[in-house]
Order: structure tokens, then C-alpha cells, then sequence
């Protein structure tokens, strides 16, 4: 299990090392755990989080059962979709943290674009 962790973060530092974020389009983080997804948009150049979002704070997000992770993830690109269009952002970077791009990251991506976002 180590080891895969070792592999994802070294994914990770190298996608990082070619995208960053700007206040005009910032650069959107996804972190996965076994049972629930993170995201939070971020201004590499003044170093300041944006906003965040995840599965646990907003009602309708979250899931009942382990296996709707994927409904969960995308109900949760949904509204965060809407909070960035909210916050004047139409465009940003999306950052998959190493993640493989299926399953609950990929769901999170399609959920914004159905909100409108452009990545």
C-alpha cells in the first residue's frame, strides 16, 4: 500500500511542476479517499485557497451507500461547478492529484462541465 502512495505522489510533483494556478483561472485540487472526494481551487501565484468542497459539507452530495461514490462525486463537481461559476470563474486547471482519470475523479470532472466550467 506504500508504495502505491509513493507512486502517486511522484505522478502528482510531476503534473505540479507544469500546471499552476492563477486568480484569473486557478488551478482546482482533487483528493480521493476510500470513501469520499475533496476539491478545493487554489491561486498557486499569491498561495491562497479559493474554495473547497467535498462530500461531506452540503446536503445532496453526500452518498448513503459506499457503492453511489461515483453519483457522489458527480453531484459533488455539480454544485461545486456552480460555486466557482458564482465566484466569476469560467475556466480552470484541473489537477487530479495523481489519480488515475476513471472511476469518482472522472465523475467529478464531467459533473462540472455539466455545470458549465471549462477545463
Amino acid at each position: 500500500m506504500k508504495n502505491l502512495r509513493k507512486k502517486r505522489l511522484k505522478r502528482s510533483v510531476r503534473v505540479r511542476a507544469k500546471i499552476s494556478g492563477t486568480k484569473e483561472c486557478p488551478r482546482l485540487s482533487v483528493f480521493r479517499s476510500s470513501q469520499h472526494i475533496y476539491a478545493q481551487l487554489i491561486d498557486d501565484e499569491n498561495s491562497k485557497t479559493l474554495g473547497q468542497f467535498n462530500d461531506l459539507n452540503k446536503k445532496g452530495a453526500k452518498s448513503q451507500k459506499k457503492s453511489q461514490g461515483v453519483v457522489s462525486a458527480q453531484n459533488v463537481g455539480k454544485i461545486l461547478g456552480a460555486e466557482i461559476l458564482k465566484k466569476g470563474f469560467s475556466q480552470i486547471v484541473f489537477d487530479r492529484g495523481g489519480y488515475k482519470y476513471h472511476g469518482r475523479v472522472k465523475a467529478l470532472a464531467e459533473g462540472l462541465r455539466e455545470a458549465g466550467v471549462k477545463f
